[in-house]
């Protein structure tokens, strides 16, 4: 339905906007007028949605369609593509598909498809793809994110859910009203908390900020970054070196129990396992006691400053905050263990403003205050198949077919991959040493892509689908973790030949004789209406009312007033642990885990410890500095690297990379240079930023450039050529961006 009577709405994981429309072209989005806030990443589509990286019509690459499945996987990313009708793409994809399933199974599909693409609810792409896969037999799949995966296995151990906290972490309002003393590992940083996953209506996280701050909040940012926490507050900085998070928070844990500042009572009602823990961290196990002086000579602070701020800590009402990025490190899932740890130690978890929480500002719902409805989505049916991989862990599937990987006390093998489908996401953005999953990405027979735009993704594929953005389809944006409903209307007419992903799997599932098990003779329409339909159904049941469908199209958008109190990350479990346990074996906070420590893994045993990274400044040599690869201010992860936005903050062509002064002046480097920075792995070209809100000995670089390879160099700045590809530990196989040393020269 196309509205006569309102102005266009989109939405997006940045935002919603109002929607220009002139002939056919989108002219410009206006920010939506609730959001007091908002992100200026959305106005970047307008000039690239029909500019010269637009791809228009289904694509082949040149080998492969003249030699067929296999042919010069090499030359991806280098070679011409031939353009096709859509018939003769649905039939060269169906008949791959058919080949790969009738010659090696099912399983020899890997669909990870890990991405962000679209913030509406029925036109999510993964969704899409894997709702079709199933109706032909299923696929291999991955699990975990790169975001948080060493999270994502540990804490469950821990906490008995991961996912469930982050939807219910203690609200800004409550941290405002309770809480006196803020400590950010990681930081609060802004410009990650523009976004939330399915669609944002209104930014909280400067609001929650400054409410927090002006209701008398101290906060200190733990950080090799000033910048992680906004200027305005007036944040207390200590800048440790990266990657020793877990051996900080050890100090500040012997300090509490060495000083008797921990709270026995909490410890004895609420968790198992302290006395193993404290064993350690009193150095039975090892000989060497975690002491404040002991965490002083890794992290590089003072050790003074350790126990004063373990003795704040222990005077104030606290609240932990434990940034995402803590994860991407090698041995990720101390950090997270270790602050639990610490949080139970000062016994404020469960009290209004305190306690802790993963990751404020790591997305723009952390901390929103919103009730927790269960929405309705596009159903994806049941994968046959059971092969997974840990998300991360793309390059060694491609590398290793019929070897084996650890993963959460079992051990998997990794399947003949013959078919790699991506749709709505980027490998060549997520993913770490991408000069080494380059080569691997040349091993499958097909690679197929549904992609709007030449990025890496498109360049290394063989079959490109043109798929629409979302100005050219009608959705929904109805997320769980935001407030804010709001109806995605059709602003203009596809680009092109470009189709929606279900108007692509609609055909090849023609192709195929699974139509009709695809579409259950719904239409696109009709799917939106059945999913709106139910939801409305669902939250009755907690009260919430829905509008009716037309009156939702009519109106545009919808907001679900906020629940009547604050939230409260676990208040429940705090006021009776018997009535409300948690989801561990012993229903308690499992500072030592006995199932962890059954799986006998050296590198994550049964609590919290600290253990060297692979790469860090404890070992690095004379020339070398520790690479930070944050998330980009000016796009969501590579999405819009194109457009305008992006490429206002690099004149030069190239990513922005920060260095202190100090390192700087000792490369003979000045502001505005382009220079090399490189490794064993690869080589990244970069423009110098020099500024002394960054720790010496650190370097800082955003994320998202499109990969663009000159051997083994990305020209436009991808920090991911430099990354190490290696799992967190055998538990959790997730990504360690963040522990990687490089070296930076002139170009």
């Amino acid at each position: 339905m196309k509205p006569t009577d309102r102005d266009l709405l989109t939405s997006s994981h940045w935002g919603t906007y109002r929607v220009d429309v002139e002939d056919n072209r989108v002219t410009a989005l206006r920010d939506f007028e609730e959001d007091t806030d908002p992100s200026p990443i959305g106005h970047g589509i307008v000039d690239v949605l029909e500019g010269p990286t637009r791809i228009r019509t289904p694509m082949v690459r040149k080998s492969w369609l003249e030699g067929g499945p296999g042919t010069a996987g090499e030359k991806r990313g280098e070679e011409d593509f031939i353009a096709v009708t859509w018939e003769q793409a649905n039939r060269l994809v169906a008949n791959e598909l058919n080949r790969v399933r009738d010659n090696y199974g099912n399983q020899a599909i890997y669909a990870g498809s890990y991405g962000w693409a679209s913030a509406g609810r029925f036109h999510h792409a993964q969704s899409q793809l894997k709702r079709f896969l199933n109706c032909i037999g299923g696929f291999t799949s991955s699990k975990n994110t790169y975001s948080f995966a060493a999270a994502e296995v540990v804490v469950p151990h821990v906490l008995g859910t991961f996912r469930g906290f982050l939807d219910t972490a203690t609200s800004w309002e409550s941290i405002a009203s309770d809480c006196t003393l803020f400590v950010a590992f990681g930081g609060v940083p802004l410009k990650n908390g523009q976004i939330s996953q399915g669609g944002t209506g209104a930014h909280v996280q400067r609001a929650g900020i400054s409410a927090a701050q002006d209701a008398g909040v101290r906060f200190v940012n733990i950080s090799p970054l000033r910048s992680d926490l906004m200027a305005a507050v007036g944040a207390e900085w200590l800048a440790p070196r990266p990657s020793t998070d877990a051996a900080l928070m050890l100090g500040l844990a012997h300090t509490l129990l060495s000083e008797g500042l921990h709270d026995q009572a909490f410890l004895g009602r609420y968790t198992v396992g302290f006395e193993r823990f404290t064993s350690y961290l009193n150095g039975a196990e090892d000989g060497i006691p975690k002491t404040a002086d002991w965490a002083a000579d890794i992290c590089a602070l003072h050790a003074d400053t350790i126990r004063d701020l373990a003795r704040r800590m222990a005077k104030n009402r606290t609240m932990i905050s434990v940034g995402w990025a803590l994860t991407r490190q090698d041995h990720g899932e101390q950090p997270f263990w270790a602050a639990i740890t610490l949080a139970a130690m000062l016994g404020q978890i469960g009290l209004p403003g305190t306690g802790i929480g993963f990751g404020y500002s790591a997305m723009n719902n952390v901390g929103l205050n919103r009730r927790q409805l269960d929405y309705a989505s596009f159903p994806q049916g049941d994968n046959p198949v059971q092969d997974f991989i840990p998300v991360a862990r793309v390059t060694s599937l491609l590398e290793n077919s019929g070897g084996r990987f650890d993963y959460d006390g079992k051990s998997y093998a990794y399947p003949d991959t013959r078919l790699v489908w991506w749709a709505g996401g980027n490998p060549f953005h997520h993913h770490q040493d991408l000069n080494r999953m380059r080569r691997a990405w040349a091993k499958p027979d097909t690679i197929i892509a549904n992609e709007w735009c030449w990025n890496a993704l498109a360049k290394h594929s063989d079959i490109v689908l043109p798929c629409t953005t979302p100005l050219e389809r009608s959705d929904i944006a109805m997320s769980p973790k935001d407030p804010y409903l709001v109806a995605m209307d059709q602003a203009i007419r596809p680009v092109g030949q470009a189709r929606d992903d279900h108007q692509i799997f609609c055909g090849i599932a023609a192709e195929m004789g699974v139509h009709d098990a695809f579409t259950e003779g719904r239409s696109a329409e009709e799917w939106q209406r059945w999913i709106w339909d139910v939801s409305r159904q669902r939250v009755s049941q907690h009260g919430v009312g829905l509008p009716d469908w037309d009156s939702f199209q009519k109106d545009g958008w919808f907001k679900v007033t906020p629940p009547d109190k604050p939230t409260i990350m676990m208040e429940e479990f705090r006021a009776d642990p018997d009535v409300n346990p948690l989801g561990t074996p012993s229903g308690r906070i499992e500072i030592f885990s006995e199932t962890i420590a059954n799986f006998g893994y050296d590198d994550c045993p049964g609590h919290a410890v600290w253990l060297d990274p692979l790469e860090w400044l404890g070992c690095a040599g004379p020339d070398q500095l520790h690479m930070i690869s944050n998330q980009p201010r000016n796009k969501l992860h590579s999405q819009l690297d194109h457009g305008p936005v992006s490429r206002a903050d690099r004149p030069q062509g190239v990513e922005l990379v920060t260095m202190h002064p100090e390192d700087a002046a000792a490369r003979d480097l000045s502001v505005g240079q382009i220079v090399r920075i490189h490794n064993e792995r690869g080589a990244c070209l970069a423009e110098i930023n020099i500024s002394d809100d960054i720790r010496p000995g650190v370097i800082q670089i955003s994320t998202g450039a499109w990969y663009d390879p000159d051997g083994n160099t990305c020209r436009r700045g991808n920090p991911n050529t430099l990354t190490p590809d290696k799992g967190t530990s055998a538990l959790a196989q997730g990504p360690i961006a963040h522990s990687c040393l490089v070296k930076v020269s002139s170009a």
